[in-house]
C-alpha cells in the first residue's frame, strides 16, 4: 500500500462493531446510539443552516430525500461555498460522532465533501470527515463519516462543499450521533508487557490522547508517532513561520505518560507546501544551481528549527520518507526534491539532522520493502550513502499489508537483506487490512477475515520477536479501528486493520499478538497447507473478475476474484489462464502460482482454499509487461471454463 497523508483527527467512515472471537475476548454488547442532531427541513425553515459566504441558503420543495423538503444552496461563486451548521454547543471533546448527510446537485456532476471547520483564536483548521464522493443531479448520495473533536475550540461548524463546480446543491436528512463509549478493558494483558523484545508503539492524532483513547494508549504501548503533526505542512505552512500547535499537545501527553516519541517526518514528497518548491522568481523550481541552493537552504532551515524545537524529547527521526520508486531504472523516486537537488537533499537532511539532534537515531523510511525490487534498491541506496559517510542509523519498514500478503518468508527476507549493513531496523507503520482487493467492501468486518488477520499478526510478531537485535521497535499505524487511513485508501470503505475495534475493545488480532492460544481455532494465515489436488471438486461453474488496479511503464498490479457459482462447495481451487502481452508475474499474494511462458496457474493459499457455493476467493499480484497488458480472455478452474465478468 502506498502511504498517503493521514488526517489530523479521528476521521473515518461509520461501521458496525463486531464481537471479538473466542470466549476470552467477548466484549459487552454495544449500547444503543444516541442522536444529538437532526435536520430534515420539513418545517419550511433552514433549521439553523447558513452559507459560508454570500451564497443563498433556503428551504426547498423541488426535491427531497424523504418527506417534501430539503435545503437548497444557490448563488455559489466558489466550490468551497456551501451549507454550514454551528455545532460548537453540540459536539463535545473526546466523543466520536457519526455524521450523515444526503447530498444532491441541482444539475450536472461533481464530487462532494463533508468537513468541519474549527478555530482557536485567529487560527482556522479544516478537518475532512468524508472525502471526495461522486454526486449528480439525478440521485441522492449519502456522505457518512465519524469525527472526534480532540481540542478546545472557540468556533466549530459542519459544512458541505464541492470539489470544482459552483452549481446549486441540496442537502437533506442530516443526522449526528454517537454510541456511548465502552470502558477500556483493564483486565487483559498490556501489549507492551507481553512483547518485551522491543518497544511497541502506535501512531496518534489529537483524538488518541483524550478520554478512553488515551487510557488505551498508555495501557498497551511504549511509544507514539505523531501521524501528521510533525510534517512540513503542519510545522512550517509558510516560509520561516513555524507552528507547533498540532504537535505540542501530543508531545506533552507523551512526556506526562512516559512514552517515547518517533519523529515523523522531516522530508517527504507529500504534505510539503507548494512554496518550498517555488523559486525566487515565483516560478516552479527546476534543476538550476540557483534553485538547488535555495531548496537545500530551505530544507536545512526547516530541520534546524523543527528538530531543535523538541530537542531530546524525540529520540528517533524518520529523516526522509518514501524515496524509492522501483519502476525507475535507478530505483529513485522522481519527486520535486530529487528533480531539483538529486541525492543531495537526502545527504543534506541527514547531515543537518545529525548536527541538530546528535542524540537521535536517524532513519530512512519506506513502504513495500518486502517487494524484492524495492528492497534491493533501498539496500543499494543506503549502502552507497553509508559509504559516503551519510549518518543513516536505520531503515524503517512501513509494513502496510493485508490478510493475504506478504508471506512470512517474504517478510523475513526483507529483514535479512539489511542485516549486512549493520544498521537498526524498525517496523514503523504496521497495519493489516482485512481486504485483499480493491473490489471488496464489507459493511462490518466478517468473522473469518478477523480470524485470518489474527493469524497474520501472530505470525508477523513472532517473526519480529525472533530478530530482537535487528528489529528495535514496532509501531502500529493507529490505535484502534475508529481512526485508520485505510478507510479512504486505496478506496473508500470501512477497514479494520488494527488490534482494537471501533469501540476500543480487543480484537482477535490483539490476542494473536498477546496470547495466540485464545484465538478461536480455525484456518489462519499459517495453517497447514491445503491438500489441493489441482482439480475442481465441485460440479458447478465459476466466474472470474480480473482487474488491473495500477499501471506504470513496464509494470502493473492486478486483483483477481474467483466466484463459485455452482451448488457444491470447493475444498480447494486452481485457476488457469494465458497471457497474450508478454506479461510476467513478479509477486503474488493470496495464493501460489507457477508460470511457463504465457501459461499461468494460481492455486489457493493455505487459508482460502474453501469456497462455499456462491462464495468467492481473491488474490492479487505485481507483474511486468513488454508488448502490452491486455486482460486475459479466458479462465478455467480445475479444467472447467469460467464466466469472465
Amino acid at each position: 500500500m502506498r502511504a498517503l497523508p493521514r488526517l489530523a483527527l479521528a476521521l473515518l467512515t461509520a461501521t458496525a462493531t463486531v464481537a471479538v472471537v473466542g470466549a476470552a475476548t467477548d466484549a459487552a454488547a454495544d449500547p444503543p446510539p444516541i442522536t444529538i442532531l437532526t435536520s430534515d427541513f420539513e418545517d419550511g425553515s433552514s433549521q439553523g443552516w447558513a452559507g459560508r459566504s454570500a451564497e443563498t441558503v433556503a428551504h426547498s420543495t423541488a426535491v427531497a430525500h424523504s418527506g417534501t423538503g430539503s435545503l437548497l444552496v444557490s448563488g455559489r461563486t466558489a466550490s468551497w461555498q456551501g451549507p454550514s451548521l454551528d455545532v460548537l454547543g453540540t459536539f463535545e471533546k473526546g466523543t466520536a460522532y457519526t455524521i450523515s448527510v444526503w447530498v444532491r446537485l441541482a444539475s450536472g456532476s461533481d464530487n462532494a465533501r463533508l468537513s468541519v471547520e474549527r478555530r482557536t483564536g485567529e487560527v482556522a483548521s479544516y478537518d475532512q470527515v468524508v472525502g471526495n464522493t461522486a454526486v449528480t443531479g439525478d440521485a441522492w448520495v449519502n456522505l457518512t463519516g465519524r469525527y472526534t473533536l480532540a481540542t478546545d475550540v472557540e468556533f466549530l461548524r459542519l459544512y458541505v462543499e464541492t470539489a470544482s463546480t459552483t452549481g446549486d446543491l441540496h442537502i437533506d436528512d442530516v443526522t449526528a450521533g454517537y454510541v456511548p463509549a465502552l470502558p477500556v478493558q483493564t483486565d487483559i494483558p498490556s501489549v507492551k508487557d507481553v512483547v518485551t523484545e522491543f518497544p511497541v508503539g502506535a501512531a496518534i492524532t489529537g483524538a488518541e490522547i483524550v478520554t478512553g483513547h488515551g487510557e488505551l494508549l498508555t495501557k498497551h504501548f511504549d511509544s507514539v508517532t505523531p501521524g501528521n503533526a510533525l510534517k512540513w505542512d503542519a510545522t512550517e505552512p509558510t516560509e520561516n513561520t513555524f507552528t507547533y500547535a498540532q504537535a505540542d499537545p501530543l508531545m506533552a501527553f507523551a512526556r506526562t505518560n512516559g512514552l517515547a516519541v518517533r519523529g515523523h517526518t522531516l522530508v517527504w514528497h507529500n504534505q510539503t507546501p507548494a512554496w518550498v518548491f517555488t523559486g525566487a522568481d515565483g516560478e516552479p523550481m527546476t534543476a538550476t544551481a540557483e534553485d538547488r541552493a535555495l531548496l537545500l537552504a530551505r530544507l536545512e532551515n526547516h530541520i534546524r528549527n523543527v528538530a531543535a524545537h523538541y530537542g531530546t524529547d524525540i529520540g528517533v527521526w524518520d529523516v526522509v520518507n518514501e524515496v524509492i520508486d522501483e519502476s525507475r531504472p535507478d530505483g529513485l523516486r522522481r519527486s520535486q526534491w530529487y528533480t531539483v537537488a538529486g541525492l543531495d537533499y537526502i545527504r543534506t537532511a541527514f547531515r543537518v539532522a545529525r548536527e541538530v539532534a546528535p542524540h537521535a537515531k536517524l532513519y530512512i523510511n519506506d513502504y513495500n520493502t518486502n517487494v524484492p525490487a524495492k528492497r534491493d534498491f533501498l539496500f543499494a541506496l543506503v549502502q552507497r550513502l553509508k559509504a559516503e559517510g551519510v549518518p543513516i542509523d536505520g531503515v524503517g519498514h512501513q509494513v502496510h499489508i493485508n490478510i493475504g500478503w506478504p508471506t512470512v518468508a517474504e517478510t523475513e527476507a526483507m529483514i535479512d537483506r539489511f542485516v549486512p549493513l549493520g544498521i537498526d531496523q524498525q517496523v514503523t507503520e504496521m497495519d493489516v487490512s482485512i481486504y485483499t482487493g480493491n473490489g471488496e467492501s464489507f459493511p462490518a468486518p466478517p468473522a473469518d477475515r478477523l480470524l485470518k488477520q489474527a493469524y497474520v499478526y501472530r505470525d508477523m510478531f513472532a517473526l519480529f520477536r525472533r530478530y530482537p537485535g535487528e528489529i528495535t521497535s514496532v509501531t502500529l499505524w493507529g490505535l484502534a479501528d475508529d481512526n485508520t487511513w485505510l478507510d479512504t485508501f486505496p478506496v473508500t470503505r470501512k477497514d479494520a486493520p488494527l488490534l482494537f475495534d471501533t469501540s476500543l475493545q480487543a480484537k482477535p488480532a490483539y490476542w494473536g499478538v498477546v496470547d495466540p492460544s485464545k484465538v478461536e481455532p480455525g484456518t489462519g494465515a499459517s495453517a497447514s497447507a491445503s491438500t489441493d489436488t489441482g482439480t475442481n471438486p465441485g460440479t458447478g461453474s465459476c466466474a472470474v473478475t480480473y482487474r488491473v488496479t495500477g499501471s506504470w511503464p513496464g509494470g502493473f498490479q492486478a486483483d483477481v476474484k474467483v466466484t463459485n457459482t455452482g451448488a457444491t462447495a470447493l475444498a480447494s481451487w486452481r485457476l488457469a489462464w494465458q497471457f497474450t502481452g508478454g506479461q510476467q508475474i513478479a509477486q503474488l499474494w493470496g495464493g501460489t502460482h507457477t508460470q511457463s511462458g504465457p501459461a499461468v496457474t494460481v492455486g489457493n493459499a493455505a487459508w482460502n482454499g474453501g469456497i462455499a457455493a456462491g462464495g468467492s476467493a481473491s488474490f492479487g499480484f505485481l507483474g511486468g509487461w513488454t508488448g502490452g497488458n491486455p486482460v486475459p480472455a479466458a479462465f478455467s478452474l480445475g479444467g472447467t471454463a469460467c464466466t469472465v465478468l
